[in-house]
């Protein structure tokens, strides 16, 4: 998509700090952190939503980006990591490109929000 930021940062246009890349997603630094690692993984193919991206992508692309998630997150310094998805604007989204949040470097309360 022409006018997706996430699309662009995946095609090289946009600059990022690119922390790891794969051939179906990418991760990058938050440029608003909301914990001491907050990072984005990104699948480069496009889809607005979680459900969206499922359908197109299917279970490879899936757990490519899951894959990608969980090592940033294993490699975050503290006791653990979240990993969030916003889907929609109730959910918080505020990119139409699924992204993944990966939060870590502080304890995380619960219920978030």
């Amino acid at each position: 998509m022409s006018d997706c930021v996430f699309c662009a940062i995946v095609a090289g246009t946009v600059p990022a700090e690119v922390l790891q890349r794969s051939e179906h997603a990418i991760a990058i630094r938050d440029l608003n952190p909301q914990a001491p690692t907050h990072v984005l993984v990104i699948p480069t193919r496009h889809a607005a939503h979680l459900s969206e991206f499922l359908a197109l992508a299917g279970e490879a692309e899936a757990g490519a980006l899951l894959s990608l998630a969980s090592r940033i997150g294993a490699s975050a310094p503290g006791d653990g990591y979240r990993v969030v998805v916003n889907e929609g604007t109730d959910g918080g989204q505020t990119v139409a490109h699924l992204h993944l949040h990966v939060l870590a470097g502080r304890g995380l309360r619960w219920p978030p929000g």
